[in-house]
């Protein structure tokens, strides 16, 4: 179906037929156009005007308006500079004329008729700044400039603002742009003089589009959006516009930056502009201050402009007013700039796409989402033939039956469908964003002072949090919930003080304050936390923006184990240029991650065991993440790695995929050089220095104490020969001195030893090597004894922590590990965990399955105290001091009704453990009754 006859498809309100002198306008166009357009309420009087003036024009490009489009931008481009000014605004008419019909036939769909007016502005505003340019070049008043220079400005360009920015402007828009030259372009002397210049042409760019002349305007052009307008020129140097945004930018004005883009001039210098200001407009932290600045905007314009009360229809501005386009635009790019930062995905220009990529990553609900963006599809239709009457630059809804009439006319609808649908529409749009930016007020606190200490609450106020006023504001409304949920806890008191030392701790507020604000069921879990988890209260405090990944959408999705998490640190990581950004972003992510096990350990959505196994699954992640970036710093200096490379084996806890929350790191790294001396870089090492040099980056970048805190503490006291052996082992030198020289306890220490990162293949040779050397015949009854003997050397130097210490002590964690260790070896296995260990023990006669399974049930027990003490102290566990949070949170986690009866339970436990251990070194594999090698 052609373009002219899928207009006749037009629903048409009028039944009055042309007059006589309008008969012939253009033969394509039909009776039902011509109603539309001309009828009894003289629907359009602009767009009668038009088809007059283009008639010649019109019926070929009906036949397909895309193909006409294109070959006027076409023509456009071919045009002389002094003939320039005329074609613009014979093109604008046109494009005009052509987007309204299609616009109105429902031909083009919203999106293909603003970006069509957008298409037409970018070639406008290129056009005249080639024009104005190429004057300034051709009279030698911009320095150093040629001809050639002309389709990139010079190095000056316009970057394109608001509905302009975003490809959505409007049928009678005036267009926002911010104009910029690259002063790197010139010499320090001719910097003024190529200013000037500047100034010149983008005056009289913008007189070329924005003034009025018997041809008609091209666009109503807007300078004002330039930093600090009143005092600066219409064109600014880059450097100059990148240091007020840096030390003056606001956050209307950060929203506004969410749809720039450079459009006409040079583009790629824009470009670059644009990606120097993204660390401005996009915030590595989830940015919910930023709702309350919105907020005071949109109150500030609706005062200006008396737009504040009830929904009237008549006169009703369709932009700014009450359930206007502004409040949903309003409402999409608030969430942008929240988490836009952390989310590129979320950087989208386009209001429509945008709330959907937002709805996606649940940033918006689903439901609200396609609200608003249905709604703000139908307002921006209203916009647009309210705006074709006249071809005004205007937003109001009509004040007489006349005028509304006219709009409805256009719509083919009659005036009371219309109203009734917008006032719908409207009060829908406000009462979906109102709420988000205005919730409401939380009740008082007067209430909950019979449950709490007043005192406590009023030194608040005298924290570095609650500072500003602005904090203090936010705070205010927010307190009232935050109080009302401390009284409903076990002990009120005990939390109020909890939650009193997290304040205490926070060095700033705003930004805390407003993500409870907007996400108060986050108070609840700070109560949790600071009630039950002094110690995760104070990293909270030191560290609020672990909160960010609360809300970031996936906190509370499966673990995604090693190969996901190794996956998202290197999409972080890539994103950061420069290694000590590199190093930052590690920590941020591993401390995000740590809250998050910890929290789900807190709230009982995992075990002790799963904890454990995620803690070590998140360190091999961090390694594995950090290793590369290190190596790659490392090699800038001194070369590749020479020979094969290294790898890092992860020993202790680490490598039996066993960490608690304060856990360190017990590491060894191993190289193989393959005959390689010297390392090739700009300052070369040999190979052993180099390596060694290397492992102690690594353990630098892993452990020393930056913005954003350490990451882990490394022991590397377990390579061969100690603290006296180097730092790094050549792999020939581990599998000479692992076969020839290790003690027991090494062979022992291998059992849990597990490659982590580096070199792949250098991984596998190491793993199977030690698979070899495990599995390797041993002295049994030496085995026994070098434990037994190990065992009496801990015992004699490591003294329990008081009766809670569930790690050191006869029939403890670290008893039974070294049990479980034995009983690898003797069986000549390579399993690392305890279970699997003592399995081993039962499978060659050692253990009896019964005794395996006591060690079992008593390190399961200690290990959930262990978790827990590390969690809610960082040390051994008080369960005077955790509070009734912390015993309750224990109590949970291990299945007991009361304290007392949990510290007899491991006792009996510990006790049992440390007979059954004791016995076993006793006697040889095989004496336990029926076992496979046993005597019966």
């Amino acid at each position: 179906m052609t373009f002219s006859s899928r207009i006749t498809r037009l629903p048409i309100a009028f039944d009055t037929d042309l007059g006589a002198e309008a008969v012939g306008f253009v033969p394509a166009l039909t009776g039902d156009l011509k109603k539309l357009i001309d009828g009894t309420g003289g629907s359009s009087p602009y767009l009668k005007g038009l088809i007059a003036k283009e008639a010649d024009w019109l019926p070929e490009a009906l036949d397909d308006p895309e193909a006409a489009v294109a070959a006027l931008f076409a023509a456009l481009r071919q045009v002389a500079p002094d003939q320039m000014p005329a074609a613009l605004r014979q093109g604008k008419r046109r494009v005009a004329l052509l987007t309204a019909l299609a616009d109105l036939s429902g031909v083009w769909a919203l999106e293909q008729v603003t970006g069509t007016l957008t298409d037409f502005a970018d070639l406008a505003s290129q056009l005249a700044l080639e024009t104005t340019i190429g004057a300034e070049i051709r009279r030698g008043k911009l320095p150093g400039a040629t001809e050639d220079d002309i389709p990139t400005a010079g190095g000056m360009v316009s970057i394109a603002m608001g509905k302009m920015g975003a490809h959505e402007l409007n049928y009678s828009s005036d267009i926002d742009l911010i104009c910029l030259f690259d002063e790197t372009r010139f010499e320090p002397d001719d910097y003024h003089d190529a200013r000037a210049s500047f100034i010149r042409a983008t005056r009289k760019m913008a007189a070329m589009l924005n003034d009025l002349t018997g041809d008609g305007y091209v666009f109503r052009t807007d300078l004002r959006l330039r930093p600090d307008p009143a005092v600066t020129p219409v064109c600014l140097a880059m450097e100059a516009a990148e240091r007020y945004y840096e030390s003056l930018g606001r956050t209307w004005e950060r929203a506004a930056y969410i749809k720039a883009r450079p459009s006409a001039g040079d583009l790629e210098a824009g470009q670059r502009f644009l990606d120097t200001l993204k660390p401005f407009v996009w915030r590595k932290h989830l940015d919910f201050a930023a709702i309350q600045d919105a907020h005071d905007m949109r109150l500030r314009i609706r005062e200006h402009k008396g737009l504040g009360g009830p929904i009237s229809l008549d006169g009703h501005n369709m932009k700014l007013g009450r359930g206007g386009i502004r409040e949903i635009e309003f409402f999409t790019q608030t969430r942008q700039i929240i988490a836009g930062g952390r989310d590129r995905d979320l950087r989208d220009r386009r209001t429509v796409p945008a709330l959907g990529h937002l709805a996606e990553k649940g940033w918006v609900p689903e439901d609200a989402a396609v609200t608003l963006a249905k709604h703000y599809r139908f307002h921006r239709e209203v916009e647009h033939r309210v705006q074709m009457v006249n071809d005004a630059q205007t937003h109001l809804l009509p004040k007489t039956e006349d005028g509304w009439g006219r709009v409805a006319g256009l719509m083919g609808r009659d005036v009371a469908d219309v109203k009734a649908d917008l006032r719908a529409r409207l009060t829908e749009v406000h009462e979906v964003t109102e709420g988000f930016f205005a919730p409401d007020a939380g009740e008082s606190d007067a209430a909950h002072n019979d449950v709490l200490d007043q005192a406590v609450i009023d030194r608040w106020a005298t924290y570095p949090a609650l500072r500003s006023s602005r904090a203090v504001e936010i705070f205010e409304r927010v307190k009232p919930e935050i109080l009302r949920r401390l009284a409903e806890t076990a002990r009120p008191d005990e939390a109020l003080l909890a939650l009193d030392g997290f304040l205490k701790g926070l060095p700033a507020g705003v930004q805390l304050f407003s993500l409870f604000e907007a996400n108060t069921h986050l108070i609840d879990l700070l109560v949790d936390i600071v009630g039950t988890a002094p110690a995760l209260a104070q990293h909270l405090s030191r560290n609020s923006g672990v909160f960010d990944a609360v809300i970031g959408g996936s906190f509370f999705t499966e673990w995604p184990g090693v190969d996901g998490l190794c996956a998202e640190l290197g999409d972080r990581l890539a994103l950061e240029g420069d290694y000590e950004h590199k190093l930052d972003a590690a920590r941020r992510w591993g401390k995000e991650w740590q809250f998050r096990i910890g929290v789900h350990h807190l709230r009982g959505l995992i075990d002790a065991q799963e904890a454990g196994a995620q803690y070590a699954d998140l360190a091999q992640a961090v390694v594995a993440g950090v290793w590369p970036a290190v190596a790659e710093h490392f090699a800038e200096k001194h070369g590749e790695q020479p020979g094969r490379g290294a790898m890092v084996l992860g020993m202790g806890s680490l490598g039996a995929r066993r960490l608690n929350a304060t856990s360190d790191l017990d590491l060894i790294v191993i190289y193989d050089a393959a005959g390689v001396d010297v390392s090739e870089g700009r300052r070369p090492l040999a190979a052993r220095a180099y390596y060694a040099r290397l492992t102690q980056a690594l353990v630098t970048a892993l452990s020393a104490p930056m913005a954003q805190g350490r990451l882990y503490e490394v022991d590397m006291r377990l390579r061969p020969s100690g603290t006296q052996g180097p730092v790094a082992t050549s792999v020939a030198s581990f599998r000479d001195y692992q076969t020839n020289e290790a003690w027991t306890w090494e062979h022992l220490a291998l059992t849990r030893a597990r490659p982590i990162a580096g070199e792949a293949g250098l991984m596998d040779e190491v793993e199977a090597f030690r698979r070899d050397i495990l599995g390797t015949e041993r002295d049994q009854a030496q085995v026994r004894a070098d434990v037994a003997e190990m065992r009496a050397r801990i015992s004699a130097a490591k003294k329990p922590d008081g009766e809670w210490d569930a790690k050191i002590g006869a029939g403890r964690l670290q008893d039974i590990e070294l049990i479980s260790q034995a009983g690898a070896l003797l069986a000549g296995h390579a399993r690392r965990a305890v279970a699997e260990g003592t399995q081993a023990g039962v499978a060659i006669g050692w253990l009896s399955a019964a005794e395996a399974a006591e060690l079992g049930a008593t390190y399961g027990l200690c290990w959930q105290v262990q978790l827990a003490s590390k969690l809610l102290s960082g040390s051994t566990l008080d369960p005077d001091a955790i509070g009734a949070g912390g015993r309750a949170f224990l109590l949970r986690e291990t299945g007991h009704e009361d304290i007392g009866g949990l510290l007899a339970d491991i006792d009996a436990g510990t006790a049992r453990a440390a007979e059954i251990i004791a016995a076993a070194l006793e006697r040889a594999p095989g004496q336990v009754a029926g076992s496979a090698n046993g005597e019966t």
